[in-house]
């Protein structure tokens, strides 16, 4: 549904974020991009969705495909028509606005009356906690609500492939565990996921593929069971070192930048 084939992003004219970048995301799957602040994780999601000269950023190499239709520089509204939709980082709800009109601007690409209301009970269904706020104003929201509000907004727009930028990002476990089983359910009604995450557990307990950034490019990438086996990825991304994979702190485990054993 997605390929991203050896991308090249650089800002300003200046500065290389991206370099060579390759990732794809199968038809009816949920891949996890994995990697640690300052990877390319957000820049990659920019680049996919058209945002990146907003940012000062420019493609330079390389080319994004989506259903078979090159993007690689098309504009932000052609790619939410086409049926790629992104929900950023930080939710950026329209804290002034109600939860319905949150709603509302997200069905703004679909012409359907009878669609946008199918969506609409669609997002109803998937949160019931919305349901019970359609009239309050979204910025007296709980986090975990407006992190489902900003998901639900994007499923408004009825999306093939829906792409979440960091949806774990300051929540409480308990609300990390529910947004992972409503992104499963979400898969399961039939839309792809490209789920960019720092919570390395949280998205390959979900993920069918996962790829993990380092500096820009991909350095590693296959099934959640072999990532999750592997010894650079548990030290680094779980905590977890050493025989029967006991739990050390940051401070014991950050020699792994000086080790990096998958990058010799």
């Amino acid at each position: 549904m997605l390929e991203v084939a050896n991308l090249e992003v650089v800002y300003n004219d200046v500065i290389l974020v991206l370099r060579g970048l390759s990732i794809e995301v199968p038809d009816g799957q949920i891949v996890a991009l994995l990697g640690a602040n300052g990877a390319g994780k957000t820049t990659t999601l920019r680049a996919i969705s058209g945002l990146l000269d907003v940012h000062e950023g420019d493609i330079t190499k390389g080319s994004i495909s989506f259903q078979g239709r090159d993007i690689t520089h098309a504009k932000p509204s052609e790619i939410v028509e086409a049926g790629l939709t992104q929900v950023m980082e930080g939710r950026r709800v329209f804290a002034e606005l109600t939860v319905d009109e949150n709603l509302t601007t997200g069905a703004f690409t679909v012409r359907d009356k009878a669609k946008q209301k199918a969506n609409y009970e669609r997002v109803m269904d998937l949160f019931p906690r919305l349901a019970e706020r359609r009239d309050q104003t979204a910025g007296y929201l709980s986090g975990g609500e407006q992190q489902m509000l900003a998901i639900g907004r994007a499923l408004m727009a009825d999306p093939k492939l829906l792409a979440l930028d960091e949806p774990s990002l300051g929540l409480a476990p308990m609300l990390i565990e529910q947004i992972r089983d409503i992104i499963v359910d979400i898969n399961k009604q039939g839309t792809s996921v490209l789920l960019i995450e720092q919570n390395a557990m949280m998205a390959l307990s979900i993920a069918h593929y996962g790829y993990i950034m380092e500096n820009g490019k991909v350095v590693m990438d296959g099934e959640p069971r072999k990532l999750l086996a592997d010894e650079d990825v548990q030290e680094f991304y779980l905590g977890l070192h050493g025989e029967g994979g006991e739990r050390k702190s940051f401070r014991d485990v950050k020699h792994y930048k000086r080790r990096k054993r998958w990058l010799s």
